[in-house]
Order: structure tokens, then sequence, then C-alpha cells
């Protein structure tokens, strides 16, 4: 449990967050959620929407995500590329979110780190392909690779079938989209600079 500070600063300030939400539901709902386009959004809302959580299983399963990718991520990268990557992939899932809930008409907030999470995890898969990754359901170790896509077909395929309404799947294929994006960028200047 020797969380790097960027990972553990993280899990606090969501834990916070949470029991926040606990005493100042409405008004933190409100001003810190990520409302769609309209009199209730505000800029900030494509970034403090990650520390707001619906319940203790949806905290809990977010922070543990954050944990098992997040910690070796920050570890091999450093700070500062690993906030990059972390706040592309929460944007990238709130704007994604945003242009679904617009082009359907549907006026709810999203709250939730799992946009930002999904980032990491397609982030850790590209950094760790063969690391053995153990999901809690099903318990079945597999590459981080194969992980990932399974992951992300399950997305896809409950964002088309729109199975466990109330998920934001969106956001999470959002945020794997962002972080594929800023690893190919990283991958192309790498190359760039070898040359």
């Amino acid at each position: 449990m020797n969380l790097p500070p960027i990972t553990l600063g993280l899990i606090i300030a969501c834990v916070a967050a949470f029991l926040a939400q606990q005493s100042y539901g409405a008004t933190i709902q409100e001003q810190f959620a990520l409302w769609p386009f309209g009199p209730y959004f505000h800029i900030w809302q494509l970034v403090t929407y990650f520390f707001l959580h619906g319940g203790v299983q949806h905290l809990l399963f977010n922070m543990l995500g954050l944990y098992m990718f997040g910690s070796d991520l920050e570890r091999a990268w450093g700070q500062s590329k690993y906030v990059s990557l972390l706040l592309i992939s929460t944007i990238a899932g709130a704007l994604t979110q945003q242009a679904v809930t617009y082009s359907t008409g549907q006026f709810f907030p999203t709250v939730g780190a799992s946009g930002g999470i999904y980032g990491l995890l397609l982030a850790f898969a590209f950094t760790f392909p063969n690391r053995t990754v153990t999901p809690l359901f099903p318990p079945i170790p597999m590459r981080a690779r194969t992980f990932a896509m399974v992951f992300g077909g399950i997305e896809i395929f409950s964002g088309i079938t729109g199975t466990q309404s109330g998920v934001a799947h969106f956001a999470h294929l959002g945020g794997m989209l962002g972080a594929l994006i800023l690893l190919l960028l990283w991958r192309l200047e790498a190359s760039e600079n070898q040359r």
C-alpha cells in the first residue's frame, strides 16, 4: 500500500468529496457534477465530476482501479506525464458523455472517476501489456491488453444496447479514446526525437 503521492492524493480527494456529498449533496451536485450543456453547466465540471460518486460501491470500484492502474503508471512515467494522461482521459470522457446526452436529449448529471480510470486502464495495457490482471468479476487472470480489450468491448456493447442504465458507458469509452490519442501522440513524438 505504498502509494505514490498523486495517486494517494486523488484517492484522499475522492473520499473527502464523497463525505462532503453526504452532508451537502444537492449543492455539491449542482456545482461540481457534470451537467449537460445548459443552465447548470460550468466549464470546471469537465474535471470536477471525477471526484464525485453515486454511492459507496461506485467509489470503491473506482478507487480500486485508480490504485491498480494509476500507482504503477505514476511510478513508471513520473507525476507530470501521469497527471496529463489522467486529465486528458477525464476531459475526453466528459466531452463524449456531453455529446451523447445532447444527442439523446437526456438531462441528468454524470459523476465518477470512471472516464479517467478507463483511460488509465488503456495506458496500463499499453505500458505493461503482458502483466497479469485479475478482475473481481469474473476472477479470471488475463493479460493487461486482453483485460483492456474485454472491458472496452463490454462498454461498447453496453453503451449501444443501453444495458446497465444509469452507467455512463460513453464517458468510459471517451476516457479510453482520449488516452489512446495521447499515447499515440507521445509515441509519434518519441519516434521523431530518435531520428
